[in-house]
């Protein structure tokens, strides 16, 4: 199955180690996953993804981008087919203005539902599906239920109504293909819905049955003398909901961070103010 990566943070900050030079760092993970790579970050509030159909491992675009990338928003993607040709349109992440969408996973006998799932989606939304992956069209049956919630075009709409989204494509899914699988090593057999969604503010991960681990503090920050934002947060669990970083990763980083490992079907992220919410 592909690897996940997302991060969001108050500052500006690179994410060269986590993706190219940390143990199970996401470049060295391709070598299983060889299907594709995607990185997108934001700038000035907007978007931009950078994908490819090639290894990460052997493609020096990765590298390159990994480097330069310094941001407070950042997903990254490396794919093991599972559904839909190998091509860069079907590479991760996913964007639809604002938003950005990432998926480790499969939906059950895909080719078999494809229509009726496309058939919920909003016809607006529908004709921007390029791809012919299972995780593109979970993408914007998201969108579909999302849209009417909110604005898909606000700032920084209500975390809440964004989990609510979430948590009703999930039963609209699973009410037709059955619930997503609990064990992974089932590849393009079975159901798997883990996936990270954000929109640059708010970001909101799922575990749907393949692994993911998230972070939002250190043993000790090498920074802390120095970055204007660091915080008692920073080095221990946080008390009061806020933080300053958020990290999510398929595999736990060798570094500073301590890990914790997300249970089935649990909702994790933050708002727009970097309230923690579990």
């Amino acid at each position: 199955m592909c690897r996940l990566f997302g991060f969001r943070s108050v500052i500006q900050s690179q994410v060269h180690r986590s993706l190219v030079d940390a143990e199970n760092a996401l470049q060295g993970q391709s070598e299983l996953h060889p299907d594709g790579w995607g990185v997108a970050y934001y700038q000035a509030g907007a978007p931009h993804v950078i994908k490819s159909k090639e290894s990460a491992l052997d493609d020096h675009l990765f590298k390159r981008v990994s480097g330069i990338v310094s941001a407070q928003t950042v997903v990254a993607h490396i794919r093991r087919a599972t559904q839909g040709n190998h091509t860069i349109l079907n590479a991760h992440p996913f964007q639809f203005g604002q938003w950005i969408f990432a998926h480790n996973g499969n939906i059950k006998d895909f080719d078999q539902h494809r229509d009726h799932l496309l058939s919920m989606i909003a016809p607006p939304l529908r004709r921007f599906i390029l791809g012919d992956t299972d995780s593109e069209v979970l993408f914007y049956l998201l969108l579909t239920n999302l849209s009417t919630k909110v604005d898909l075009a606000a700032v920084n709409p209500d975390y809440e109504l964004i989990k609510e989204a979430c948590e009703t494509t999930l039963k609209d899914i699973q009410s037709l293909v059955g619930n997503f699988y609990h064990e992974e090593g089932k590849g393009g057999t079975e159901t798997y819905l883990t996936f990270i969604l954000t929109n640059g503010h708010s970001m909101i991960a799922h575990q749907g049955g393949q692994r993911l681990h998230w972070s939002t503090w250190k043993n000790r920050c090498s920074e802390r003398d120095t970055c204007p934002s660091f915080a008692p947060a920073c080095e221990k669990a946080t008390e009061d909901g806020f933080v300053n970083h958020l990290i999510f990763t398929s595999e736990p980083l060798q570094g500073e961070n301590i890990w914790n490992e997300m249970k089935l079907g649990e909702f994790i992220g933050v708002d727009g103010r970097m309230r923690l919410k579990r």
